[in-house]
């Protein structure tokens, strides 16, 4: 049966697939409409602590913003070797893609952490709670990414690149550019307007 799926390319199934998924990024896009707009209303809410301009190191965020840009490109690049029927090609990009996932995950940890640490947690001020809330359903989202990324690469290992494999594929293509697209308007909204 997993088989079928994967080798046997239905019309019908490409439609209710993409359409679904589109559905969910909508959703997805309210959900961050709601905290950019919660984020934008409490920015100014610091109960008397530091507000982004003291909080945030513009270098540390850039070099996040570099890597997880780079991810994106791997990624589309992995999907061109895919389609070109490349595997190897396609294998290694993909892993790159999860190397750099990680290494953004581990720096936004490592920025929750040194926040936490420094006495200025999500409980601290309304303003540090919209900004946990909203960095950190970013981020989330991006270690399901990473969960679903290790799957399709176990299932590239065994399969193939047989048609459903590259449906697959493109399918969290679109998911991996669209938490890039959430993260330039948080790096553009949260940290260079934070700062400016």
């Amino acid at each position: 049966m997993t088989d079928n799926l994967l080798t046997a390319e239905s019309p019908a199934l490409d439609q209710r697939t993409s359409f679904g998924f589109w559905v969910y990024l909508m959703t997805d896009c309210l959900l961050f409409a709601s905290l950019f707009a919660t984020y934008a209303v409490l920015r100014g809410a610091t109960y008397g602590g530091p507000g982004p301009h003291q909080l945030f190191d513009p270098g540390f965020v850039l070099i996040e913003t570099l890597i997880l840009l780079t991810s994106s490109f791997s990624c589309g690049m992995a999907i061109v070797a895919a389609r070109r029927g490349n595997k190897n090609l396609a294998f290694a990009l993909l892993g790159l893609t999860f190397v750099l996932g990680v290494a953004f995950l581990t720096m936004e940890i490592s920025e929750f952490t040194h926040l936490a640490l420094s006495g200025e947690g999500w409980t601290h001020s309304a303003f540090l709670s919209a900004f946990f809330t909203l960095v950190g359903t970013h981020g989330l989202h991006i270690a399901v990414g990473l969960v679903w990324l290790t799957t399709l690469l176990a299932q590239t290992a065994k399969w193939g690149l047989v048609p459903g494999m590259l449906r697959r594929l493109s399918v969290f293509g679109l998911f991996w550019h669209f938490l890039d697209i959430i993260w330039i308007f948080i790096f553009t909204i949260v940290y260079l307007w934070g700062i400016a």
